[in-house]
């Protein structure tokens, strides 16, 4: 599993039009991409490393200030362009696979006691955020190998 990370003073996800999730203020904009053969373990990896790592202004993690987290499926971050012109998503996992993972990330993160919003699985989204930093950091969960958690 990929999360791309992003400290934000603000942020909102349209679809139609639409906003269907927003943050004022400091929080994180999080892009979850899923690849085949994630599980529930790696879901909690990212949301842990999402509400504990120390990205915030004063050296504060999203559980210290209380923070909102926006989360956003992505699965244009296991685009493979190493061949031509034309990236492939074949290590992108499909969506009955995915969209669950994506929303454990959630999950796990409101269990966290963080005020998380999401973007809709699937649809056409537009992604606003003014970057504060700018900070922006590529987390990936380790390999699936017993222990290495």
């Amino acid at each position: 599993m990929r999360a791309v990370i992003q400290r934000a003073q603000g942020a909102s996800v349209s679809v139609g039009g639409e906003v269907v999730a927003a943050g004022q203020g400091q929080g994180l904009v999080v892009l979850v991409g899923v690849t085949p053969g994630d599980t529930t373990d790696d879901a909690d990896y990212i949301a842990r490393k999402v509400a504990e790592l120390r990205i915030l202004r004063e050296e504060l993690s999203a559980s210290d200030a209380g923070a909102w987290v926006i989360v956003v499926s992505q699965f244009t971050l296991y685009a493979d362009v190493r061949k031509g012109r034309r990236p492939t998503w074949n290590k992108a996992a499909p969506g009955p696979v995915a969209e669950p993972l994506v929303d454990e990330v959630a999950a796990r993160l409101r269990e966290r006691g963080l005020d998380v919003s999401q973007g809709v699985f699937g649809a056409d989204m537009q992604v606003s955020l003014v970057n504060d930093g700018p900070v922006t950091i590529l987390l990936e969960s380790p390999p699936n190998t017993a222990g290495e958690r």
